[in-house]
């Protein structure tokens, strides 16, 4: 999977494809509601998202090497997911894509950025709220074997983030994110100017982001999923309301420190996100609008075709 749909929302404020919000916040609590998210948000064509659910399972299978009993039964979860999901949530991503083309025209405070992320973030909890029943279904099942095969997928997925983030002097670290940021508001705003960038150089390097930080939580997260599944295990009578604990934790971290850290790095983005925005000419913020109302087309597409 790419790494980019599963990082938090702070870097798409920084200029990640709009439509890739949808899916940031969800840290993947487990593997079906992972890839559940981030095909159903990150897909940027009718064909992707129509294959979504084929996709999902063979992300799924990777990740925890599925036997033929799990993957029928994941195979009719993943089915019975996205008939949901194109028929409940796609008309509200579209409404939201509708709502944005509007903004785009105009100035953005950082509160409209972040009041944005709060409707982004209700989205996330009804899909996480459909994906607890599978999610703890798959949890009972998921054999030792199958738990060390997911704790190697985590080892490699930290080594990935360790060569993004962490390697490299500063200088070095703040030029990738730099790339990466003008990479992704370009495909959405098309060429940005020389000021521009160096907006964002200036704002990333005022960005409180500490990859070290941001590691350990994810090292936190991914012990908790696999405690998780053996809690799940022991009390299969709770899988659903422990799946659901695991989520809230995900949600907010029980570490106050990172929390803090947390709701300083969105805030950051918000203020980043629209600065960037407010530099944009009329013909840049033309192409955001082209550009969110061709995905909201195709959600509304998508929607009528179930």
């Amino acid at each position: 999977m790419n790494t980019s749909c599963k990082d938090g929302l702070h870097s798409v404020l920084a200029g990640h494809h709009p439509l890739r919000i949808i899916a940031r916040r969800v840290a993947r609590p487990l593997a079906l509601l992972g890839m559940c998210v981030v095909l159903a948000a990150c897909t940027t064509t009718r064909l992707a998202y129509n294959q979504a659910p084929t996709l999902s399972y063979w992300w799924i299978h990777r990740h925890v090497d599925l036997n033929d009993t799990q993957t029928a039964q994941t195979r009719e979860d993943l089915k019975t997911f996205f008939q949901w999901h194109r028929s409940q949530e796609l008309p509200a991503y579209a409404s939201l894509l509708q709502q944005w083309q509007a903004m785009a025209t105009d100035r953005l405070t950082p509160a409209q950025a972040c009041t944005q992320l709060d409707d982004i973030r209700a989205r996330l909890d009804r899909v996480a709220e459909e994906a607890v029943e599978p999610l703890a279904r798959l949890a009972r099942r998921l054999s030792p074997e199958q738990l060390e095969h997911l704790k190697q997928r985590q080892a490699r997925s930290n080594a990935d983030f360790e060569k993004d983030f962490l390697r490299g002097s500063p200088e070095q670290r703040l030029n990738k994110r730099l790339d990466k940021a003008v990479e992704r508001s370009e495909s959405f705003y098309g060429t940005l100017s020389t000021a521009q960038r160096e907006l964002l150089r200036e704002l990333l390097q005022t960005s409180p982001f500490d990859p070290q930080r941001t590691q350990s939580e994810r090292l936190r997260r991914q012990a908790d999923l696999l405690q998780t599944v053996r809690d799940v295990q022991a009390s299969p009578a709770r899988a659903e309301q422990l799946v659901r604990e695991h989520i809230d934790r995900i949600r907010q971290s029980p570490d106050p420190a990172y929390q803090a850290y947390s709701e300083a790095l969105l805030r950051q983005s918000c203020n980043q996100f629209a600065a960037l925005h407010n530099s944009t000419t009329a013909e840049q913020r033309a192409s955001a609008v082209r550009a969110l109302k061709a995905y909201e087309d195709d959600f509304r597409t998508l929607h009528a075709q179930r």
